[in-house]
């Protein structure tokens, strides 16, 4: 049984990764700041920080593999927060990337960013690049197997107001209306983030030792379509509201520049329909604004 913990492991997406990994006979821990709401009875919990060098040596010391979700993970945050993503993205990064050194374990899993060689990201895609060289840097230096998994643009239960669909849905539910930041002509290739946590939790093998990995949907659309797929979803009146005024470190077509360092592209074969997912989100967020 391989041993592996998930740093950020509470959060949207490490969750979801952390339940498939004990589906797939892993003896998981999570490190988060915070209590799991998600925490299975064969999981054990690690309430900790990032930037507290001794507890995430003592955490790892007995780990076989890694996976680090942990840090700012919200691209509006990071740029309102310059100072504070790079404390947790970058410098949080090295000392887990230090306790994995000492420990000696097999594979350093860490996730990044379709943001990570654009033009666009902000001070979000700074840190997840500086991020990436110094995994790189590491594994030159120390032998330590990485595997870099950059994601595109998740939905899905568990999410919150960081999370673009997620918003974009409460607002339809609640306000009867939808607001986007620019045209709505931006293009986005969303996946469902259990789809995006089944591919993330069969990365541990030897075959991915090294390398990058771009996981997306297979279901590239303009934002006023996602909009659009919403309004008639629910069947009831919804104004749509575009603001293209002021700056966005957002991207509008692709986030991609030409850079050496390219990533595979690792969608599923068999993934979740847009408007299935759609629905379950709704569902979840109008339970939960009845308790």
């Amino acid at each position: 049984m391989t041993k592996v913990i998930v740093f950020g492991g509470s959060g949207f997406l490490g969750s979801h990764v952390a339940d498939k990994l004990s589906e797939y006979g892993n003896q998981v821990s999570i490190f988060d700041l915070r209590q799991s709401e998600f925490l299975r009875k064969d999981q054990q919990l690690i309430i900790g920080n990032i930037l507290d060098k001794g507890k995430v040596e003592e955490a790892i010391s007995d780990q076989d593999v890694v996976y680090n979700f942990a840090g700012y993970a919200d691209l509006d945050t990071a740029s309102a927060n310059p100072t504070e993503t790079a404390m947790l993205n970058v410098i949080g990064n090295i000392n887990i990337l230090e306790a994995c050194i000492k420990s000696g374990l097999k594979q350093y899993i860490y996730a990044s960013t379709i943001y990570v060689y654009s033009e666009s990201g902000g001070f979000y895609r700074c840190s997840k690049q500086s991020s990436e060289i110094f995994i790189e840097e590491y594994q030159k230096r120390h032998g330590l197997n990485f595997t870099i998994l950059r994601y595109g643009t998740l939905y899905g239960p568990r999410s919150d107001l960081r999370n673009s669909v997620h918003r974009y849905l409460k607002s339809a539910i609640e306000n009867g209306e939808i607001r986007i930041k620019g045209t709505g002509s931006d293009i986005r290739e969303y996946i469902h983030v259990r789809d995006a946590a089944k591919i993330s939790a069969k990365i541990i093998s030897p075959e991915y030792y090294n390398k990058r990995f771009v996981i997306t949907g297979h279901q590239a659309i303009p934002v006023s379509q996602l909009a659009e797929m919403i309004r008639e979803i629910l069947k009831k009146p919804v104004k749509i509201h575009f603001d293209a005024s002021g700056e966005s470190d957002h991207y509008k077509v692709t986030p991609y520049s030409f850079v050496p360092k390219i990533g595979e592209k690792f969608a599923p074969d068999i993934f979740t329909d847009m408007g299935q997912g759609l629905i379950e989100c709704l569902v979840e967020i109008s339970e939960s604004d009845k308790n």
